[in-house]
């Protein structure tokens, strides 16, 4: 990687302060495999302030982004699970209405890379992201391998530049 790219892509030298959010109607923290690697992937190089598992309700997703973008110490929004197509469902559409502003590309390279790995049943997750006003919200699916492929190869690699162009 050149050194502008380097420097193009730094970002804030303090670790990140993330919320992590499992939307799941059936999991708990003992049995939550996806919200467990996203903590224990992310706390390598950031600080997990908050840890939540909600059920795929949109008034209970809005109220939790709405709080975290009250919060001056959470800057990252990290989801997991709903990104389906299920009529359960529904984190996509209510993450996505509360966008100040998309990061398309996000779940286009998350559906390339899955592509991969699973095949065309890539088409079914309707991962996304994007910024509620200076916070940046990211969802992948539920399942540990989903989780390990977005944060390893998108999220981890960019959060930090995520976030400071976010804050800009």
């Amino acid at each position: 990687m050149s050194q502008s790219v380097e420097q193009h892509k730094s970002g804030p030298a303090e670790a990140i302060g993330i919320c992590v959010v499992t939307i799941s109607d059936s999991r708990t923290l003992e049995t939550d495999r996806g919200g467990s690697l996203v903590s224990e992937l992310a706390r390598e190089e950031h600080q997990i302030l908050r840890r939540e598992i909600i059920p795929d309700e949109p008034q209970a997703i809005t109220d939790l982004l709405q709080e975290c973008e009250q919060s001056p110490e959470i800057q990252a929004v990290l989801m997991t699970g709903g990104t389906g197509i299920s009529n359960r469902d529904q984190t996509y559409e209510t993450v996505s209405s509360l966008f100040t502003r998309e990061i398309p590309g996000y779940g286009e390279l998350f559906r390339y890379l899955s592509f991969a790995e699973i095949g065309s049943a890539t088409i079914l997750s309707r991962t996304t992201a994007g910024l509620i006003n200076q916070l940046v919200v990211l969802t992948m699916p539920g399942s540990p391998a989903a989780v390990k492929l977005a944060m390893k190869k998108i999220i981890l690699p960019e959060l930090r530049h995520l976030v400071r162009e976010a804050t800009k």
